[in-house]
C-alpha cells in the first residue's frame, strides 16, 4: 500500500461538528483513552469522524505541543475552538477530562488498599506496555504526511537526534529548532 493510498483514505473531511458531537467525540475518547489516548484521538478525530485530515491533525498536534499543559488537553480546546468556539472549547474539555477525572479518583481509592499486591503491579507494567505500543503507531501514522515534505522531516529527525541521541535540553533545542523550522518553511518552497 503507498503514501498516496493512505493519505487519500483519510484525506476528505466531513461537515463542520456540532458542539453536542463534540462532547460526545471527546467523552468517549476520554473514556477509551486512558492512559495512550493521543493514538485513539487521532484515530477518531482523522479516521473514524474525519474531523480533520492527516496533514491537519499533524499540523494542529505540533502547535499544541508548543502550548503549555497536555497535548491531548490542547488538542481538544483547538479542535473545539476552530469548530464551534469558546462553548466547542469548553464542550471539548468538559467531554474529555469529566468521566476519567471521575475514574481515576475512584481507582484512586481502590489502589490504596491493594497497591502491594504482586498482581496489580504485573497489571501495571502490562498497561504501560500496551501504551507504548499505541504510541509508536501513532508516531508512524504521523510520519506519513510529513514523507511528502522534506522540511519538517528534516526538523523532526533533529529533534530526535539533539533531544534521543545527543540527550540535550529540551527547552534550549526548540529555542533553536523551532524558528529554524519556521524559516525553512517560509524560504523554502512546499
Amino acid at each position: 500500500m503507498t503514501t498516496e493510498t493512505l493519505l487519500s483514505d483519510t484525506s476528505t473531511v466531513n461537515a463542520t461538528p456540532t458542539t453536542r458531537e463534540l462532547f460526545i467525540g471527546f467523552l468517549s475518547l476520554g473514556l477509551i483513552g486512558f492512559g495512550g489516548v493521543l493514538p485513539l484521538a487521532r484515530r477518531m478525530i482523522v479516521e473514524q469522524r474525519r474531523w480533520l485530515n492527516p496533514e491537519q491533525f499533524t499540523e494542529l498536534l505540533g502547535l499544541c505541543q508548543f502550548l503549555p499543559g497536555g497535548n491531548i488537553i490542547n488538542l481538544a480546546v483547538a479542535i473545539g475552538l476552530q469548530f464551534r468556539g469558546v462553548p466547542g472549547a469548553l464542550a471539548s474539555l468538559l467531554g474529555l477530562i469529566a468521566a476519567p477525572s471521575a475514574i481515576v479518583i475512584g481507582l484512586g481509592v481502590i489502589y490504596q488498599h491493594f497497591q502491594n499486591d504482586a498482581q496489580i503491579q504485573h497489571l501495571f507494567a502490562g498497561l504501560a506496555a500496551a501504551a507504548s505500543g499505541l504510541l509508536i503507531s501513532m508516531g508512524l501514522k504521523m510520519l506519513l504526511p510529513l514523507l511528502r515534505k522534506p522540511v519538517p522531516l528534516l526538523v523532526a529527525g533533529l529533534f530526535f537526534v539533539a533531544i534521543a541521541l545527543l540527550r540535550l535540553p529540551l527547552l534550549p533545542t526548540m529555542l533553536v529548532l523551532a524558528p529554524l523550522s519556521v524559516l525553512l518553511t517560509w524560504k523554502l518552497p512546499s
